[in-house]
């Protein structure tokens, strides 16, 4: 039985930056992955979500084109290249990682794990079946999956998940998004931009629910203005599925409606991927379905560890990179773990949506006493030129010392550059310090420092 020092079970964010870091430290490791490196986020998340949604913009951009002085008239639409190039991006990215892993010496192994018992890993499914390794260490990062409603059969074609859906060939005339978190949004946006009649459900009572109240609320004034039509504060009651397409009933108060489409597609949150993972005899403590971890990523079981997606929210891939990395350092005396404390949430549809840290509401919840800077995209020269006049920055500080306690940004870019106010963060600066940098003019990033000198009431363009 070949021995390692650690042996990682899942290729994605988590899993691959686990055994890149491991292979830095001059450590033997193997990486264990079901289907192809990068897991679901290379595969069948970020990465080709994001690249339809290039698509999506430019194709936008083009049918507007008359802002800029110019007209693009006849426009065709080849959906099938537009999905076409999603998966060639991932395929891409994908031996992007398989070149990394030869590069810092990682083994890496096509197939289905099992923890069999402390110390050792069984593939039990692909062309090493029955293969065993001893690991010093075992790292769980199999990331999750999206999770479906009981009675409804995801069959590709009439339901979908955003697995599905990303191989999905035709542009559906119409489709039903169940969930308005950032995965509903994004594909809504994207094929509503393409021309797909969208309807968007949320049980909660906005868009993109976990963002602060003022974003979500103009971002869903911003999806309807572009033609969605938007149910938030609405449960599905029932889903019938025929031959032809799918309708659901849904209840907000108490009235009841029905809408009908083409299809429907499940973004309902996620769930741990833990399927045939463990042995009967090896049993870590869970948290709803998800493995517990200590502070140093350690499960309640000795020398196995887990990071990412399986661990619990944020499911974010970032994060798990972070945790995963954090793990190794720890186990191999590299550096003390660090748990994940703020951390950006980015959503890529247009206007884009970024934020860190809290809330104005989990501000007032946690009885802090603090001050908001905001500025619009509306005064910010570089914005009205790039015709992206819509959103804005809002940062949330400590009354007394003026420290950032959350930012979020509304509009063009925004995932771009919510990066200065994570730094300011992890640096402990303040309003004052954002304020104090010259940043170049005219840039977007003009917005965040206006918005951190409007606390003061000192902004110059507004």
């Amino acid at each position: 039985m070949e021995k390692y020092d650690l042996v990682v079970i899942g290729g994605g964010p988590a899993g691959y930056a686990a055994a890149i870091r491991a292979g830095q430290l001059g450590k033997k490791v193997a990486c264990i992955e079901l289907e192809r490196a990068g897991g679901t986020c290379l595969n069948w998340g970020c990465i080709p979500t994001k690249t339809l949604l290039r698509s999506a913009e430019l194709y936008q951009s083009m049918l507007h084109s008359e802002h800029f002085g110019f007209s693009c008239k006849g426009i065709d639409v080849d959906f099938e290249k537009v999905m076409a190039r999603s998966r060639t991006v991932s395929e891409t990215m994908g031996k992007g990682i398989e070149f990394l892993f030869k590069k810092n010496k990682v083994d890496y192994i096509v197939g289905r794990a099992q923890v069999t018992a402390p110390g050792i890993v069984e593939v039990t499914e692909g062309s090493d079946k029955g293969k065993a390794f001893s690991a010093t260490n075992i790292l769980i990062a199999t990331g999750c999956k999206p999770k479906v409603i009981p009675g409804v059969e995801v069959d590709g074609e009439r339901v979908l998940t955003s697995r599905e859906i990303l191989a999905n060939k035709k542009q559906p005339k119409s489709i039903i998004v169940l969930g308005a978190g950032a995965i509903g949004v994004e594909f809504a946006y994207f094929l509503n931009a393409f021309g797909t009649e969208v309807t968007l459900v949320e049980m909660l009572p906005g868009v993109l629910p976990v963002e602060d109240e003022e974003v979500s609320k103009l971002l869903e004034r911003s999806l309807k203005k572009q033609g969605m039509a938007i149910h938030t504060g609405t449960k599905a009651e029932s889903i019938k599925v025929g031959k032809k397409g799918v309708s659901v009933e849904l209840l907000k108060g108490d009235k009841k409606t029905t809408v009908e489409a083409e299809c429907l597609l499940l973004a309902v949150g996620v769930g741990a991927n833990t399927e045939g993972l463990l042995a009967g005899r090896v049993k870590l403590a869970m948290d709803r379905g998800f493995i517990k971890v200590d502070e140093r990523y350690q499960t309640s079981m000795k020398g196995i560890y887990a990071a990412g997606d399986i661990i619990g929210a944020p499911w974010l891939a970032h994060v798990a990179t972070y945790e995963a990395v954090q793990a190794v350092n720890g186990m191999f005396g590299a550096g003390e773990p660090k748990r994940v404390k703020d951390f950006p949430g980015c959503t890529y549809c247009q206007p884009q949506v970024a934020s860190i840290g809290l809330t104005e509401q989990a501000a007032k919840e946690k009885g802090i006493a603090y001050k908001i800077g905001k500025f619009p995209f509306a005064a910010s020269g570089k914005a009205v030129a790039v015709n992206h006049p819509e959103g804005f920055v809002k940062v949330i500080v400590d009354e007394k010392y003026g420290e950032i306690l959350g930012a979020h940004i509304l509009g063009a870019d925004a995932t771009e550059l919510i990066a200065e106010f994570g730094l300011a963060m992890g640096l402990e600066a303040t309003h004052e310090d954002i304020h104090s940098v010259i940043h170049a003019h005219p840039t977007l990033s003009e917005a965040m420092a206006e918005a951190a000198a409007s606390v003061t009431g000192e902004a110059i363009h507004i």
